[in-house]
């Protein structure tokens, strides 16, 4: 089993889960965060002022799915969130140990 996690531009979220879908992932987390990386923030203008921002928003999205699919989930994340700018994202991919459904009990790839 793998956890996906990929860090993305607000404004592509909708694609991505589209994208998801249609390679047979049955659910995701998702979380608004804040953050940088090589683009270091950004300046916006916010009532005629111009001021500096050093977190970016962007969009945290977790999907846990078996390892027969991974490679495809990832390619499915890369295509529907790139933009080809800078700031586009990053994608994770980390393996997991164990995974229980809290209601029922079942366990591992069954869990997911």
């Amino acid at each position: 089993m793998k956890l996906i996690i990929a860090i993305i531009k607000p404004f592509k979220l909708d694609e991505v889960r589209e994208a998801l879908t249609g390679v047979g992932v049955t659910g995701m987390t998702v979380t608004e965060v804040k953050g940088f990386g090589r683009q270091k923030g950004q300046t916006e203008i916010y009532r005629g002022a111009e001021y500096s921002t050093n977190m970016v928003p962007k969009i945290k999205i977790e999907v846990a799915c078996g390892s027969d699919i991974s490679d495809k989930v990832v390619e499915a994340i890369q295509a529907a969130a790139s933009t080809g700018a800078i700031g586009d994202g990053k994608i994770f991919v980390l393996d997991v140990g164990q995974a229980v459904r809290i209601r029922t009990g079942e366990t591992d790839e069954t869990a997911l």
